[in-house]
């Protein structure tokens, strides 16, 4: 198992590596193997330019769960991994079904499985919330993008 950490919608910058050092903390202590990629946050502006304005769960989520979980399916096939998943339905304020659909059409491609479990299930957030809590993981507030922290 691996944890793929591909992020580059999360702003500003020290956010970013404050949530990387964060998932780098548990991996080493959980022994999993971690694998980092770019953080291109300017590409990512790209992907959701004339989307800045759009309320959260809509278009400009759409398209940057669309980037990111390329971009995951496609590591995953170059790493020859057989399956892969995203813990973004872990949040109740994240579309799951829209996530999970986007998902399955890039596990399509890629010859993959898409584990399309919605976290936050049978107290998946909670449990969360508690594992945040015993480990002192930073919580933050909104979801990462400049966009969110408006709203």
């Amino acid at each position: 198992m691996s944890v793929y950490f591909y992020n580059p919608n999360i702003f500003p910058e020290d956010e970013y590596n404050l949530r990387l050092n964060e998932v780098r903390r548990y991996v080493d202590k959980s022994g999993v193997e971690l694998i980092e990629g770019k953080y291109a946050h300017d590409e990512w502006l790209e992907v959701v330019k004339g989307l800045e304005t759009e309320l959260e769960r809509g278009e400009r989520c759409r398209k940057c769960f669309m980037h990111r979980l390329g971009e995951v399916a496609q590591k995953a096939s170059e790493e020859g991994f057989e399956a892969f998943a995203t813990t973004l339905t872990i949040s109740p304020h994240k579309p799951a079904e829209m996530i999970n659909q986007i998902g399955k059409e890039f596990a399509e491609f890629y010859n993959l499985k898409f584990i399309d479990n919605i976290w936050r299930k049978n107290e998946g957030f909670k449990k969360s919330c508690e594992l945040s809590e015993q480990e002192h993981f930073h919580r933050q507030n909104y979801c990462g993008c400049e966009f969110s922290r408006r709203e």
